[in-house]
């Protein structure tokens, strides 16, 4: 029997208070791909000096409060797998792995992170949604600078969109929602392509009502930036242009 999985994410060296390693290596499981980046640690910034990512689609095989189908725990493994080898074979082996929505809010988590464990011997660790989006404020925060004022942030993946203001370096506001694109466009347009205007309706109606108490509490704040943080959002943006004419 596997032994129980760790309910906190094992902090890093940096974090911890010992001293930094010259390489590390930190793995970000989304819900569409595996990504890696290897980066040199002493001295300063981090500087990466490697980057891979494996293809995954979680977000295509799950369902809106489903499981991780055994399938899709299978092609996250061997992902897992050929990142832990890549990071290893550029001398950062153990990387920092960190699980994002769709493995966090699925009933079977615990299971999926153990089997990932057995199979690969990378503890896979998830964070809260909320403590996603007050990461990527911090790093938008310290890319835009002081200059920028308060702060509004967007980060759409494909499990959660991510909400997050701030007039400091640390966020006062943040919110995390199950409005992932890849979600989305599995529970509502799945079988669908292009989808009929009454599933376009039943998306809009999903969305507002998910955004209205955050939005509500955006506008009240009056940042003077809005930064979006995500492809998808440019993405969006050049299709609504292109159907504008």
């Amino acid at each position: 029997m596997s032994a129980p999985y760790p309910a906190a994410c094992p902090l890093p060296r940096a974090v911890t208070g010992y001293p930094r390693a010259m390489r590390t290596s930190v793995m970000d499981v989304g819900s569409k791909t595996v990504r890696l980046v290897v980066a040199d640690t002493e001295g300063g910034a981090p500087l990466p000096v490697h980057t891979a990512k494996w293809p995954l689609r979680l977000s295509e095989h799950v369902t809106h409060g489903g499981p991780v189908p055994e399938r899709a725990v299978d092609r996250l493994a061997e992902a897992v797998a050929a990142a832990d080898r890549t990071a290893a074979r550029w001398s950062a082996p153990g990387p920092l792995a960190f699980a994002t929505a769709v493995v966090r809010s699925a009933p079977n988590r615990q299971e999926v992170l153990r089997t990932v464990r057995d199979r690969t011997g990378v503890d896979l660790c998830t964070l809260p949604g909320e403590v996603e989006a007050e990461l990527t404020f911090l790093g938008a925060r310290r890319w835009m600078g002081w200059r920028s004022g308060p702060l509004a942030l967007l980060d759409i993946g494909g499990g959660s969109l991510d909400v997050a203001f701030g007039r400091g370096r640390l966020p006062d506001f943040v919110a995390s929602l199950p409005l992932g694109a890849g979600r989305l466009t599995h529970e509502f347009f799945a079988d669908a392509d292009p989808p009929s205007p009454e599933q376009v309706r039943a998306l809009r109606r999903r969305v507002r009502h998910q955004l209205r108490d955050v939005a509500a509490r955006i506008r009240w704040e009056g940042p003077r930036t809005a930064v979006a943080t995500s492809r998808t959002l440019p993405a969006a943006g050049t299709a609504v242009r292109g159907r504008a004419g």
